[in-house]
Formats: C-alpha cells, structure tokens, sequence
C-alpha cells in the first residue's frame, strides 16, 4: 500500500464567520481573508508537504474554488512548487475539475511540463469537480459528464500524440492544431487517476483501465470497487488493489488520547465542507436520475455522506471523531491503533493500494502536523507497505 499525503491549505481563519454566515463557499465574500495571513499559511502548508518527500510518504493535491475550506486555487501552481522542493516522492494530481476547465489542451500542457519537471514523478487525476463550484464556473450541470469524457479524451491524445499537430472538432471542443511541447516523459501518459462515489464511476474507470479514488466516504468505497473489480473481469483482466485509493483522516499520537484531538482537529475540515447554501448542493442535472432518486428515497438522512457500520446516517456537520471513526472517515489513535483500523477496513472492502492520508485540518497547529506525518510515517506506514502484497502477486502472476 502506497501512502499520499495531502491537506487542502485551508483559511481556517476565517471558518467562525463563514458558520455564522451559513456558508463557507461560493457566496461567502473574500474580504475576511487578510492576504498577509494567507502568505504565512501557504508557506507553512508548502514546508509541510515538502517534509514529507523527507519522510518518505508520496503527496496529493487537489484543488477547489470560492471557498476558505481550501487555498489551493490551482493544482499545477502548487505542483510545480512541491516539484521542485522534492526528489523522490510521486506527486499526484487529483485533481484537475476538467469540466469546467475551459481549455482542455492547456491542462495538458500543464500536466506535461509538470511531469518533466519532476523527472517522471507525476500522477495525473482528471476529476468531474465538486457541484458548489458549477455555479462560480458558470457550467451547465446537465450536459457536465458529457463534457467531461470529451476533455478526458482530448487530453490524453494530446499527452500521447508525438507525430504532429492534430486537429479536433468535438461536441464543446474545437482547435485547429494540437501539437504540445513538451510531451510528457512518462509515454504514452503519466497514470491516470478519477474520483468516484457510485457503481457507475467504477464501471468507468475500470473499463478505462484507471486508478479509481473515493474521499471520505466509509461505506460507498466497497461497491464501487467491487464494480470496478467485475467490469475488469468482464473484460478479461484482473484488477489488483494498485487500481483503488481511499482517503481518510488520520491522527496519529504518542497516545490514544493524542491521536484522537489531533484527528477531532483534522475533522473539522469534514464538518466544514458541507456548509454551503442548499441551491449549491446538488444543481438540476449534476448528479444522474439514479442517485436523485436514492437521496430522495432515504429523505433527510440522505443528506449525510456517509453511514456508520450499523447503517446508522451521520451528520458531518456535527459528529464526533469517534463516530467519524465509525464511519471509516477516520483513523485515530497510537501507531498501533491506526494500522489496525486500516488493517480492518481494507479486509471488509476487499483491498485498497492506495491510502490518502489527510494529515492536517483546520487549527491542528504546525508542530502537531509535523509530528503527525513524522509518527504515521515511522511507525504505521511501514507495516501498511506489504497489507495487500498477497493479492499483488496474484495480479502479477495472471
């Protein structure tokens, strides 16, 4: 099991207001942010990151918009910045919203130079992108997925085109000659990521041959994968668990009590993130009829992301760490009882290869952070590198 450290760079300054407010995105306005503040966290968040190549854990980024859940405006920015701070530790993209990225070939060129930059270290994640940030982007919601696929498309052949210009002449896309410099030097691409929360993102990836991620999501994870693994066979091949990644946050301490205040800590960040005017949750045609149809059958504890493992809805907004812990968000506690807890999830899900470790939230402070990555990646990452190395060499072998 591989281990990606990732935080969303948040300003946590500001989350007091914007929960009196209602909403901590789209709408809330940027004047609470004081720029000298936000100087001095990104720094520190980059610092964070950067110690992690030196721990020998690998590192995300992802990237949202209009919100002070998260400073991450733009994942190749901060890419390029951790690229040249580090030399070892693959960097995953995950990812770029691509659907309402008006110019696909651009992300291209972006994911290109990143991955020559880095010497070949790139992960490329081309994500559907969260439905708050629709209405900043102006996107039509209905027709989002078919504008997805089509850059998805266009941005692989643009990666792995090394003849010559091309041109393509799409549904939403249009250029007269595609010809990006430079190619990337992982060929014909860097490894493809998507995100999911459903069968049918499973069924996709798989039949794409893609690593497929679900974030904080407990229970959602085993059926997605369990299509994912299917539709491969179905397909004559075999999907090892190097196709499936699982974020969590984690906590990690001396002691039970440590780990559990310093996971409390990085879950506010699962408390904050639904805090958003309702209109901006689910806009007309974003999520497909299914879905529509299984939120309004389970009525308003539908509204929770997650379930615990006794079926019981949990609220984000309020929960605590120890029922975020039952809900699989959550890895809490020493070493010991972290290894555990993944231990046991990855047996009831049926195997997972990568692990995305969410390690820093909200006020968890820069020492406590520091000590968090240094303890998981001491003592728990070690045990987790050979969890599924059984099922690996299966795999390898058929």
């Amino acid at each position: 099991m591989r281990v990606w450290y990732f935080s969303e760079m948040a300003y946590h300054p500001a989350w007091d207001e914007g929960l009196k407010r209602g909403s901590l995105r789209v709408v809330y306005p940027n004047k609470v942010v004081d720029p000298h503040d936000a100087h001095k966290l990104l720094h520190r968040y980059l610092d964070e990151f950067a110690y992690c190549d030196e721990a020998g854990l690998d590192i995300m980024v992802n990237e949202h918009h209009s919100t002070a859940t998260c400073m991450t405006v733009s994942v190749p920015m901060a890419l390029a910045i951790i690229a040249r701070e580090t030399k070892t530790a693959r960097l995953l993209s995950l990812g770029n919203p691509i659907a309402n990225r008006p110019d696909p070939v651009r992300v291209a060129e972006e994911m290109a130079w990143l991955d020559v930059l880095s010497g070949g270290r790139l992960e490329m994640g081309l994500v559907k992108g969260a439905p708050y940030e629709i209405h900043p982007a102006n996107s039509n919601p209905a027709r989002l997925m078919r504008r997805y696929w089509e850059a998805h498309d266009l941005i692989l052949k643009a990666m792995s085109t090394t003849d010559g210009p091309f041109s393509w002449e799409g549904e939403y896309y249009h250029y007269r000659a595609v010809n990006i410099w430079p190619r990337p030097l992982q060929q014909p691409t860097p490894p493809v990521w998507m995100t999911g929360l459903s069968i049918d993102s499973g069924i996709a990836a798989a039949e794409r041959g893609h690593v497929i991620a679900t974030l904080l999501s407990g229970s959602v994870a085993k059926p997605m994968f369990d299509a994912y693994r299917k539709r491969a066979a179905e397909l004559g091949r075999t999907a090892g668990p190097d196709r499936f990644a699982y974020a969590a946050c984690i906590g990690v301490g001396a002691t039970r009590e440590e780990g559990l205040k310093r996971a409390h800590l990085i879950a506010d960040y699962v408390r904050t993130a639904p805090v958003v005017y309702e209109p901006f949750t689910n806009p007309p045609g974003y999520n497909s009829v299914n879905a529509n149809v299984a939120m309004l059958k389970a009525g308003p504890a539908g509204r929770s992301f997650v379930k615990d493992r006794k079926g019981n809805a949990v609220d984000h907004r309020t929960a605590s760490v120890e029922q975020f812990m039952e809900t699989d968000t959550v890895f809490a506690g020493t070493p010991d009882d972290v290894y555990q807890q993944i231990k046991d999830f990855n047996d009831r899900i049926g195997g997972f290869g990568h692990l995305l470790f969410f390690g820093q939230g909200g006020h968890l402070s820069h020492a406590d952070t520091m000590d968090n990555i240094r303890l998981f990646a001491k003592e728990v990452m070690p045990r987790l590198k050979d969890l599924n190395a059984g099922s690996a060499k299966r795999t390898a072998a058929e």
